[in-house]
């Protein structure tokens, strides 16, 4: 089957165009998938494989312990497998369409307040050059709503400050063009002028460096956040990258955004991926309605 798996790494690739690391994982998983299947069933070739052979192997998977979340990873890798061999005509039929995916409950995301933001930015030390690039770091990715990957792969060429907008890369290597704020506009002037020179040892394009004058890094990133956060004397562990994403999608909902737009904005490909921001924000409108009307909650000294 390695000829085939090499086809399938190429039509990820180029068929699909599905980022690097999304290959990898799923060439991962049809590797430990392939070799159950030899180990247990000893196949050797695609047109072998039978619908009780796959369910035997997510059997495998449950019985290790793995979670929903997880089994439905490893099942989208092989499905998507799968229908390879059906387009190629390596099989008569695609049997892995008819397994669902277990289901995975979905859990809210964290969300900081308005205010919760403004902490963490009035923590920031705005006199030296790293305190000047976490300014232009929590301006961009809160103020655009940014993944991670996607705020520290900017170069300095895809910024256009003039028109107030910057090119970011997304996921399956998509190029989107995402408006930014006045107060990140102002951010990143002040870290190029006065912050970012300071720190450059080697010439890159890179726009946000760590103390090394390397890219920074998520981890990086990551322990800048916590940081800030007990600066501001704030929950560290509920803060990441990804809260100030959610953070930015939960405000615009609340401030009469419509799915469609934010949807554009945020990069998602299904508008159900967006819709769990309603969800927040429901919430979020319930516990303000209890805290402001007089008759939202039951007295405790009525009957």
């Amino acid at each position: 089957m390695k000829y085939l798996i090499n086809d399938y790494n190429f039509y990820l690739k180029n068929e699909k165009g599905l980022s690097k690391n999304t290959i990898s994982a799923y060439l991962k998983d049809v590797q430990f998938y392939t070799e159950f299947l030899n180990k247990y069933h000893q196949i050797t070739k695609v047109d072998q494989i039978e619908l009780k052979h796959l369910e035997s192997y997510l059997k495998s998977l449950k019985n290790k312990g793995m979670d929903a979340k997880t089994q439905a990873r490893k099942l989208t890798s092989i499905k998507s497998f799968h229908e390879f061999l059906f387009l190629e005509k390596e099989v008569d039929s695609n049997i892995a369409k008819r397994i669902k995916s277990p289901k995975i409950s979905k859990n809210l995301p964290s969300v900081l307040s308005v205010e919760e933001v403004v902490q963490l930015l009035e923590a920031i030390d705005k006199t030296t050059p790293l305190g000047l690039r976490n300014v232009a770091l929590l301006e961009l990715i809160y103020g655009s709503g940014l993944r991670v990957s996607e705020l520290l792969n900017i170069k300095i060429s895809d910024i256009h400050m003039a028109q107030s907008y910057i090119i970011v890369l997304g996921k399956g290597n998509k190029e989107r063009m995402v408006p930014i704020s006045d107060m990140a506009t102002l951010a990143i002037r002040n870290y190029l002028t006065k912050g970012r020179e300071q720190l450059l040892k080697e010439p890159t394009n890179y726009l946000f460096l760590n103390l090394n004058g390397e890219t920074l890094s998520r981890v990086g990133f990551f322990k800048v956040l916590k940081k800030l956060a007990n600066d501001a004397n704030l929950d560290a562990s509920k803060i990441s990258p990804h809260t100030l994403r959610h953070s930015f999608a939960t405000h615009l909902l609340e401030n009469g955004m419509d799915l469609r737009s934010l949807q554009s904005l945020l990069g998602h490909e299904d508008i159900s991926t967006t819709q769990i921001y309603t969800h927040i924000s429901q919430k979020r409108l319930r516990e303000v309605y209890n805290n402001a009307h007089p008759r939202a909650k039951e007295e405790e000294n009525e009957i």
